[in-house]
């Protein structure tokens, strides 16, 4: 049974939104090492001062442990995350006949 991890980080979505192009080869780089962490699918979205996170992973306890890695903390705040802790929510995920 896999989870959704679905994590808001509130903080500087310009900025943000900018490191996405300019820093790409380092977000590959996170995303090679959450895989092997236990992340089985990953999307951003963009709001009006945040960034949404919606992560399949393993379970709670994979992205916990990828999450709290110092050296992914300093690179979500370099690229314009908030000093404030992420809500995170964690739910069980589920197929259904409309999946897409």
């Amino acid at each position: 049974m896999s989870v959704l991890a679905i994590v808001k980080i509130h903080g500087d979505s310009g900025k943000f939104r900018q490191a996405l192009t300019e820093r790409a080869e380092e977000f590959a780089k996170v995303a090679e090492t959450s895989r092997s962490a236990g992340a089985i699918h990953h999307r951003f979205g963009i709001g009006d001062g945040y960034v949404l996170v919606v992560d399949e992973w393993e379970s709670p306890e994979h992205f916990e442990r990828f999450f709290s890695d110092p050296a992914l903390q300093a690179f979500v705040a370099s690229v314009g995350g908030a000093p404030v802790p992420p809500e995170v929510t964690f739910c069980e995920a589920v197929a259904s006949s409309d999946q897409f």
